[in-house]
């Protein structure tokens, strides 16, 4: 439950976050106010800090930071208005704000490399695009949509005809120039919905959200164009595609899978550099070729 209230507050804009943390920091303020000198509230104060600096950024953090400062001088200000000590209550408060500051240093950071193993952990070091766990993911969190909601989607199993060919021939440093090559191609040619990940090797595959066959195919054929992009490179390149249109989810993600590589084992088998798909989810499920 928690993971999925912090997931909640990560998707919220960032200038309503910063308003509510502003908002929360003179909320603690009155608070402060009210209980009176006997009792710190520095720890309150703290929570917007580190909210801000986890779910907006460090900038924002600063200005919580320096707000939250302003609002504890006021407050001791008017509980020690008649106190001598003026210089001592403006030190503790310039000690509250570094350390605000140190604070939101450490959350941005942690929260940087948070991210950045994040990133890691679901991308393809070679070419950047999702890794299998990552695309496992995505392709479950579809079923689930397909299952609830009754939005049809489309996976392509794409394998590159004679890569083992390029590497003998060129180096394996040619073969995973041409592997980011296809896999930045395949980026540039889907639409913002999709998702392209390497499953292994010379191997990916393309997820489309509430795409049928006709919408699936336009797209396909745009990938099928990185071809011409190989050849401009001296590179002769071809594709076996083997694509299911999900009209009623799978039983799970490796079904899924495995029906797409079966028919992309077919154009393999026969001939290579084509497209073979089914629709799945009628009373006969309709087979095509390109």
């Amino acid at each position: 439950m928690l993971t999925a209230k912090l997931e909640y507050f990560s998707k919220q804009p960032k200038t309503f976050l910063l308003v509510l943390e502003s908002i929360l920091v003179i909320g603690v303020g009155w608070v402060d106010y009210i209980t009176g000198p006997e009792y710190s509230l520095l720890l309150l104060y703290l929570i917007p800090v580190l909210t801000t600096a986890w779910f907006v950024g460090k900038w924002a953090s600063v200005a919580i930071s320096i707000e939250s400062a302003i609002v504890l001088l006021v407050v001791d200000l008017v509980w020690q208005k008649h106190s001598s000590d003026t210089v001592a209550l403006y030190w503790n408060d310039l000690s509250n704000l570094v350390f605000f500051f140190l604070v939101t240093y450490i959350i941005a950071s942690l929260k940087n490399a948070f991210e950045r193993e994040k990133h890691m952990a679901s991308t393809d070091a070679l070419t950047g695009v999702a890794n299998r766990r990552r695309f496992y993911e995505l392709a479950y969190a579809e079923i689930n949509r397909l299952k609830r909601y009754g939005h049809p989607f489309t996976v392509c199993y794409i394998d590159i005809d004679n890569f083992k060919l390029i590497n003998d021939t060129f180096g394996h440093g040619e073969g995973d120039n041409l592997l980011r090559l296809i896999a930045e191609s395949i980026r540039n040619n889907m639409r913002r919905t999709d998702v392209v990940g390497r499953l292994g090797g010379d191997e990916f595959a393309l997820l489309m959200p509430e795409t049928g066959a006709d919408a699936a195919l336009n797209v396909v054929d745009k990938v099928r164009a990185l071809q011409d992009i190989a050849q401009n490179r001296g590179l002769t390149i071809t594709l076996s595609i083997g694509m299911v249109v999900y009209l009623s989810p799978p039983e799970n993600v490796e079904e899924m899978i495995k029906r797409a590589d079966a028919l992309m084992y077919s154009v393999k088998t026969s001939g290579k550099n084509s497209i073979k798909y089914e629709v799945v989810g009628r009373a006969e499920p309709d087979r095509s070729e390109m």
